[in-house]
């Protein structure tokens, strides 16, 4: 049996080439998903950088945005600036990094977002439904990503 391939100009495949065809396609594949994922952890990236900044410039309205009050807290507006900055190093540490290094942030990121995930489902007794599953549901999108993108440069 001879397995030709689409592409003009590749010679018929002999039946003990398949598995080099599959792995060709697969690593094409890959490639794919690689650079998508890639493109997706920098917006990831700059999302953080527009949200530290905005929390660290209007911490008090980052706050009620999120459903956690908006009366006068110094206290509260401390800790948000300290989330926003958090971010903001995050994320230009990630847009700024390449190879290696960008590895290493995305890992930071993933040990983040995975900690932000496991605070929300803690919290969720103290809080509006609405303010626990959405702050929850975007840490654990961001845990998500941040794994795929992790394995994926784990794999060979």
């Amino acid at each position: 049996m001879t397995i030709t391939r689409s592409e003009p100009g590749h010679r018929p495949v002999a039946p003990g080439d398949n598995l080099r065809f599959v792995a060709d396609v697969t690593e094409t594949e890959n490639k794919g998903v690689a650079e998508r994922l890639d493109a997706v952890m920098l917006n990831v990236a700059r999302a953080r950088i527009a949200v530290g900044v905005a929390a660290f410039a209007a911490p008090r309205l980052t706050v009620k945005a999120m459903g956690l009050g908006g009366h006068a807290d110094a206290g509260r507006d401390y800790v948000t600036r300290m989330f926003a900055a958090r971010e903001l190093a995050l994320g230009a540490g990630y847009l700024l990094s390449r190879g290696p290094a960008r590895k290493t942030w995305a890992r930071l990121g993933l040990v983040v977002d995975g900690l932000d995930t496991v605070n929300g489902l803690r919290s969720r007794p103290g809080l509006p439904l609405w303010v626990a599953a959405g702050a929850t549901g975007i840490a654990a999108g961001a845990t998500a990503l941040g794994a795929a993108k992790v394995t994926r440069d784990l794999l060979p």
